[in-house]
């Protein structure tokens, strides 16, 4: 049943009209673990020429709802604290690693990391989410 989750959410992001405007790519996911990438560009970036924390945060957002949801039931975001180490640069590609630390029936906690291609620490997450009892709605009925 595991691969047959990571496949439907590979599937749904993307499609997922946020995810595909500002160009993320789901680059791995399994249980209570995913990586996301995404490359920065001049529309991403804020008054000062720099990258929107926005954008940064868009990606970790996407990297801890997939990790969340990777074990078939809706998980939905509680609490995010992003803390942002350096400030990457247009062109850059980011990575987020988003890790379950720790998981009840009700609640998950994620660590997140963001780096840059180089392997610098761009920001990091810790985040809380509410799993609800129902299954993924795009899932299959075999599943």
């Amino acid at each position: 049943m595991s691969q047959d989750i990571y496949k439907a959410i590979h599937a749904r992001v993307k499609k997922e009209p946020f995810a595909k405007k500002l160009g993320m790519k789901l680059i791995e996911v399994s249980k209570g673990y995913s990586v996301v990438e995404i490359k920065l560009t001049k529309e991403m970036e804020n008054i000062f020429g720099m990258t929107h924390g926005g954008a940064i945060f868009s990606l970790i957002d996407e990297a801890f709802e997939t990790a969340s949801n990777s074990h078939g039931t809706v998980a939905v975001a509680l609490n995010m604290n992003v803390t942002y180490i350096s400030a990457p640069r247009t062109g850059d590609t980011l990575r987020a690693e988003a890790e379950e630390v720790g998981r009840t029936a009700r609640t998950g906690n994620y660590s997140i990391k963001v780096t840059d291609a180089k392997g610098e620490l761009i920001a990091v997450c810790q985040a809380l989410v509410y799993r609800k009892k129902e299954r993924l709605p795009f899932l299959g009925r075999d599943d």
